[in-house]
């Protein structure tokens, strides 16, 4: 199955860039607040360009003046198995899928918004399925904030950098 990556971004402003391996590249769209674990809350999800797999085990520090420049933690990772085509989806504006990771389980879907800018804007939504949280529930984010491949925090890893 392919892979699916979640890697915790704090460029200029902290946000969480969720990566699905497709045709032999990470798709890739930055979720501005990250996933959250409760059924049908939207996360806005600009589409931003695609990475090599390679990318997906990327934990370390991008330095100044290079783009995305900042710490990057391997937040969550596993396989992911799309409802269908996922090249025919992602054309449609309509991508459901199943993931299985560290943290992030069960149903999704990505969905296009109407264009508005330059910026390709989808929602990304958990399903209502047995992995899905009720509202009030703990943030998955705040809850597990950890490297699940270091164990480590976005501000230790970002200490770490010459």
């Amino acid at each position: 199955m392919p892979s699916f990556v979640v890697q915790k971004h704090a460029a200029r402003r902290l946000h969480y860039d969720f990566r699905l391996e497709v045709g032999g590249v990470l798709k890739s769209w930055a979720v501005t607040r990250g996933p959250s674990l409760v059924a049908g809350e939207r996360r806005l999800a600009i589409e931003v360009e695609d990475h090599s797999l390679s990318y997906g085990s990327f934990e370390g520090v991008i330095s100044a003046g290079s783009y995305g420049a900042g710490a990057v933690l391997l937040w969550d990772r596993g396989t992911w198995e799309p409802d269908g085509d996922p090249v025919a989806g992602l054309a449609a504006g309509s991508l459901r899928f199943r993931l299985q990771g560290a943290k992030l389980t069960g149903g999704w879907r990505l969905t296009r918004m109407l264009p508005r800018g330059r910026q390709v804007s989808w929602l990304l939504i958990k399903a209502s399925d047995a992995a899905a949280r009720p509202r009030g529930a703990p943030d998955i984010l705040e809850e597990c904030p950890l490297s699940v491949v270091s164990g480590r925090t976005i501000e230790a890893l970002a200490a770490d950098a010459p």
